[in-house]
Protein backbone atom coordinates (compact mmCIF):
# COMPACT_ATOMS: atom_id res chain seq x y z
CA UNK A 1 0.00 0.00 0.00
CA UNK A 2 1.23 3.49 -0.82
CA UNK A 3 1.72 5.88 2.09
CA UNK A 4 -0.45 8.96 2.53
CA UNK A 5 2.43 11.16 3.75
CA UNK A 6 6.06 11.72 2.75
CA UNK A 7 8.67 9.28 3.98
CA UNK A 8 10.96 11.04 6.48
CA UNK A 9 13.27 9.11 8.81
CA UNK A 10 12.22 9.74 12.44
CA UNK A 11 15.57 11.18 13.54
CA UNK A 12 15.54 13.69 10.69
CA UNK A 13 11.98 14.80 11.41
CA UNK A 14 12.86 15.23 15.09
CA UNK A 15 16.03 17.17 14.26
CA UNK A 16 14.11 19.52 11.96
CA UNK A 17 11.54 20.18 14.71
CA UNK A 18 14.22 20.84 17.33
CA UNK A 19 16.16 23.18 15.04
CA UNK A 20 12.98 25.18 14.31
CA UNK A 21 12.40 25.54 18.06
CA UNK A 22 15.97 26.49 18.94
CA UNK A 23 16.62 28.64 15.90
CA UNK A 24 13.37 30.19 14.59
CA UNK A 25 13.13 30.03 10.80
CA UNK A 26 14.39 33.01 8.82
CA UNK A 27 13.21 33.81 5.32
CA UNK A 28 15.68 32.27 2.87
CA UNK A 29 15.54 35.46 0.78
CA UNK A 30 15.43 38.47 3.13
CA UNK A 31 16.38 36.68 6.41
CA UNK A 32 13.38 38.08 8.32
CA UNK A 33 12.53 35.91 11.34
CA UNK A 34 9.25 34.03 11.24
CA UNK A 35 8.95 31.80 8.16
CA UNK A 36 11.32 30.09 5.74
CA UNK A 37 9.69 32.19 3.01
CA UNK A 38 8.00 35.38 4.21
CA UNK A 39 4.81 36.78 2.68
CA UNK A 40 6.61 39.61 0.88
CA UNK A 41 9.29 37.37 -0.65
CA UNK A 42 6.73 34.74 -1.56
CA UNK A 43 4.66 37.29 -3.47
CA UNK A 44 7.80 38.68 -5.12
CA UNK A 45 9.33 35.28 -5.96
CA UNK A 46 10.76 35.48 -9.51
CA UNK A 47 8.72 33.61 -12.11
CA UNK A 48 9.44 32.36 -15.59
CA UNK A 49 7.16 34.28 -17.94
CA UNK A 50 6.01 33.71 -21.50
CA UNK A 51 7.17 33.22 -24.13
CA UNK A 52 8.62 29.87 -23.00
CA UNK A 53 9.58 26.74 -24.90
CA UNK A 54 6.52 24.52 -25.12
CA UNK A 55 8.70 21.48 -24.40
CA UNK A 56 11.24 22.44 -21.72
CA UNK A 57 10.13 25.90 -20.42
CA UNK A 58 13.33 27.68 -21.45
CA UNK A 59 12.76 31.31 -22.52
CA UNK A 60 12.27 31.80 -26.27
CA UNK A 61 11.56 34.73 -28.58
CA UNK A 62 9.70 34.07 -31.80
CA UNK A 63 9.48 30.29 -31.78
CA UNK A 64 7.37 27.66 -29.98
CA UNK A 65 10.52 25.68 -29.14
CA UNK A 66 14.01 26.62 -27.98
CA UNK A 67 17.02 25.83 -30.15
CA UNK A 68 17.90 22.74 -28.09
CA UNK A 69 14.39 21.29 -28.39
CA UNK A 70 14.30 21.91 -32.16
CA UNK A 71 17.54 19.93 -32.43
CA UNK A 72 17.01 17.26 -29.76
CA UNK A 73 13.70 17.54 -27.87
CA UNK A 74 13.44 16.15 -24.36
CA UNK A 75 12.20 12.58 -24.31
CA UNK A 76 9.02 13.27 -22.36
CA UNK A 77 5.82 15.15 -23.08
CA UNK A 78 7.01 18.39 -21.52
CA UNK A 79 8.50 20.17 -18.51
CA UNK A 80 6.92 23.05 -16.63
CA UNK A 81 8.90 25.16 -14.14
CA UNK A 82 8.13 28.05 -11.82
CA UNK A 83 11.29 30.13 -11.58
CA UNK A 84 14.76 30.69 -13.05
CA UNK A 85 17.38 28.89 -11.01
CA UNK A 86 19.13 31.83 -9.43
CA UNK A 87 18.71 34.07 -6.36
CA UNK A 88 15.56 33.16 -4.39
CA UNK A 89 14.97 29.81 -6.13
CA UNK A 90 18.59 28.71 -5.63
CA UNK A 91 18.44 29.71 -1.94
CA UNK A 92 15.15 27.89 -1.44
CA UNK A 93 16.45 24.68 -3.01
CA UNK A 94 19.63 24.85 -0.90
CA UNK A 95 17.71 25.23 2.37
CA UNK A 96 15.23 22.50 1.49
CA UNK A 97 17.93 19.99 0.50
CA UNK A 98 20.77 20.72 2.89
CA UNK A 99 19.48 22.81 5.81
CA UNK A 100 16.55 20.56 6.80
CA UNK A 101 13.96 23.29 6.18
CA UNK A 102 11.27 20.67 5.58
CA UNK A 103 8.32 23.04 6.01
CA UNK A 104 9.67 25.11 3.11
CA UNK A 105 8.22 22.48 0.77
CA UNK A 106 4.68 23.74 1.43
CA UNK A 107 4.94 27.27 -0.04
CA UNK A 108 7.25 26.04 -2.81
CA UNK A 109 4.87 23.23 -3.70
CA UNK A 110 1.97 25.68 -3.73
CA UNK A 111 3.79 27.80 -6.32
CA UNK A 112 4.47 24.69 -8.39
CA UNK A 113 0.83 23.63 -8.24
CA UNK A 114 -0.26 27.10 -9.35
CA UNK A 115 2.16 26.87 -12.28
CA UNK A 116 0.71 23.50 -13.26
CA UNK A 117 -2.85 24.80 -13.04
CA UNK A 118 -1.90 27.59 -15.46
CA UNK A 119 0.31 25.67 -17.88
CA UNK A 120 -0.28 21.97 -17.29
CA UNK A 121 -2.60 19.25 -18.58
CA UNK A 122 -4.76 16.64 -16.82
CA UNK A 123 -2.69 13.94 -15.09
CA UNK A 124 -3.55 10.97 -12.86
CA UNK A 125 -0.63 10.56 -10.48
CA UNK A 126 2.20 12.62 -8.99
CA UNK A 127 5.55 10.82 -8.68
CA UNK A 128 8.71 12.36 -7.16
CA UNK A 129 12.15 11.75 -8.61
CA UNK A 130 13.45 9.14 -6.14
CA UNK A 131 16.73 9.05 -4.25
CA UNK A 132 18.89 5.94 -4.13
CA UNK A 133 18.36 4.19 -0.75
CA UNK A 134 21.90 5.05 0.38
CA UNK A 135 21.33 8.75 -0.34
CA UNK A 136 17.93 8.64 1.35
CA UNK A 137 19.41 7.10 4.50
CA UNK A 138 22.15 9.74 4.59
CA UNK A 139 19.75 12.69 4.14
CA UNK A 140 16.76 11.26 5.97
CA UNK A 141 14.19 12.47 3.45
CA UNK A 142 13.68 13.08 -0.24
CA UNK A 143 13.24 16.80 -0.96
CA UNK A 144 11.52 16.02 -4.29
CA UNK A 145 8.98 13.90 -2.43
CA UNK A 146 8.23 16.77 -0.02
CA UNK A 147 7.51 18.99 -3.02
CA UNK A 148 5.47 16.26 -4.69
CA UNK A 149 3.22 15.81 -1.65
CA UNK A 150 2.63 19.55 -1.46
CA UNK A 151 1.80 19.65 -5.18
CA UNK A 152 -0.52 16.67 -4.84
CA UNK A 153 -2.42 18.23 -1.94
CA UNK A 154 -2.87 21.50 -3.82
CA UNK A 155 -4.05 19.78 -7.01
CA UNK A 156 -6.10 17.07 -5.33
CA UNK A 157 -4.00 14.32 -6.93
CA UNK A 158 -2.61 11.09 -5.44
CA UNK A 159 1.13 10.88 -4.78
CA UNK A 160 3.10 7.64 -4.92
CA UNK A 161 6.72 7.49 -3.72
CA UNK A 162 6.89 3.78 -4.58
CA UNK A 163 5.85 4.05 -8.22
CA UNK A 164 9.42 4.82 -9.26
CA UNK A 165 12.59 3.66 -7.50
CA UNK A 166 16.27 4.36 -8.03
CA UNK A 167 18.12 1.08 -8.33
CA UNK A 168 21.61 2.37 -9.04
CA UNK A 169 23.61 5.03 -7.23
CA UNK A 170 24.85 7.76 -9.57
CA UNK A 171 27.43 10.53 -9.53
CA UNK A 172 26.41 14.07 -8.62
CA UNK A 173 25.25 15.63 -11.91
CA UNK A 174 26.41 19.19 -11.23
CA UNK A 175 29.81 19.06 -12.98
CA UNK A 176 28.74 16.80 -15.87
CA UNK A 177 27.85 17.77 -19.43
CA UNK A 178 24.63 16.70 -21.16
CA UNK A 179 25.84 13.39 -22.60
CA UNK A 180 27.70 12.57 -19.37
CA UNK A 181 24.52 13.27 -17.41
CA UNK A 182 22.47 11.02 -19.68
CA UNK A 183 25.01 8.20 -19.35
CA UNK A 184 25.17 8.72 -15.59
CA UNK A 185 21.42 8.16 -15.05
CA UNK A 186 20.80 5.67 -17.87
CA UNK A 187 18.99 2.67 -16.40
CA UNK A 188 19.14 4.10 -12.86
CA UNK A 189 15.35 4.03 -12.36
CA UNK A 190 12.71 1.30 -12.46
CA UNK A 191 8.93 1.79 -12.37
CA UNK A 192 6.37 -0.42 -10.66
CA UNK A 193 4.08 -1.54 -13.48
CA UNK A 194 1.10 -2.13 -11.18
CA UNK A 195 1.24 1.49 -10.04
CA UNK A 196 1.83 3.32 -13.34
CA UNK A 197 0.40 1.25 -16.19
CA UNK A 198 -1.99 3.25 -18.37
CA UNK A 199 -1.66 6.38 -16.23
CA UNK A 200 -0.64 9.94 -17.03
CA UNK A 201 2.25 10.68 -14.70
CA UNK A 202 3.52 14.02 -13.38
CA UNK A 203 7.15 13.68 -12.24
CA UNK A 204 8.22 16.28 -9.65
CA UNK A 205 11.76 17.48 -8.93
CA UNK A 206 13.46 20.61 -7.61
CA UNK A 207 15.46 21.77 -10.65
CA UNK A 208 15.62 21.01 -14.37
CA UNK A 209 19.06 21.70 -15.84
CA UNK A 210 19.54 19.53 -18.93
CA UNK A 211 16.52 17.31 -18.30
CA UNK A 212 18.64 14.13 -18.26
CA UNK A 213 17.29 12.87 -14.93
CA UNK A 214 13.70 13.60 -15.93
CA UNK A 215 14.26 11.79 -19.24
CA UNK A 216 15.63 8.73 -17.43
CA UNK A 217 12.60 8.73 -15.12
CA UNK A 218 10.27 9.06 -18.12
CA UNK A 219 11.96 6.15 -19.89
CA UNK A 220 11.49 3.91 -16.84
CA UNK A 221 7.86 4.97 -16.42
CA UNK A 222 7.08 4.30 -20.08
CA UNK A 223 8.71 0.88 -19.80
CA UNK A 224 6.36 0.33 -16.86
CA UNK A 225 3.38 1.13 -19.07
CA UNK A 226 2.73 4.82 -18.31
CA UNK A 227 0.62 6.48 -21.01
CA UNK A 228 2.15 9.97 -20.72
CA UNK A 229 4.98 11.46 -18.66
CA UNK A 230 5.15 15.15 -17.82
CA UNK A 231 7.46 16.93 -15.40
CA UNK A 232 7.12 19.85 -13.00
CA UNK A 233 10.07 21.51 -11.24
CA UNK A 234 10.46 24.48 -8.96
CA UNK A 235 13.30 25.94 -11.03
CA UNK A 236 14.76 25.84 -14.53
CA UNK A 237 18.42 26.51 -15.21
CA UNK A 238 18.64 29.20 -17.88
Amino acid sequence: MASNRPRILPHRRALSTVLDLLFPPRCVVCRKVGDWLCVDCLSGFPRLVDPLCARCSAPVRDSPLCADCWKSPLRLEGVRAVAPFWGPARAAVHFLKYRYALSLAEPLGAMMAQCWEMRGVPVDLVVPVPLHPSRFRARGYNHAALLAWSVGRQLGLPVDEEALIKVRATKVQMSLGLEERRANVQGAFVACRERVQGRRILVVDDVCTTGATLEACAEALREGGAREVWALTLARTI
